[in-house]
């Protein structure tokens, strides 16, 4: 059995990076800073998310800097070959599969809209 779950809850670092593709298909990119619970003095982790088609869309349109949400997902590498060095390069994305809007209604307009999987749609 295998097990690659993660589950933050954050505050957004950046406004969604939205990018539509000609087949349809819809990718958000965008950072989540956590506090660690034991030691308030501390820097937030940072962790890049990215998610998918109606995922994607819901947090362009719901989402921005400073919003509070809650994501479930897993963790995956991105490699890619540096354009000047040519050296491999690589950075840990979490994939979402979860997103739930977690602040109060007068910081979004969500019209009663809170989780959203890709399941469900």
């Amino acid at each position: 059995m295998t097990l690659n779950v993660i589950t933050l809850v954050g505050r957004v670092g950046t406004d969604p990076d939205v990018k539509y593709f000609e087949s349809g298909a819809v990718v958000c990119n965008l950072t989540l800073a956590v506090n660690r619970p034991t030691n308030k003095t501390d820097k937030p982790d940072w962790f890049n998310l990215q998610l998918w088609n109606r995922q994607a869309e819901t947090a362009a349109n719901y989402v921005r800097k400073g919003s509070l949400i809650g994501v479930k997902g897993s963790l995956k590498f991105e490699h890619w070959q540096d354009r000047n060095t040519n050296v491999p390069r690589s950075k840990p994305v979490i994939s979402v599969d979860r997103l739930e809007l977690l602040g109060s209604k007068g910081d979004r307009d969500t019209s009663g809209l809170d989780t959203f999987e890709d399941d469900e749609f």
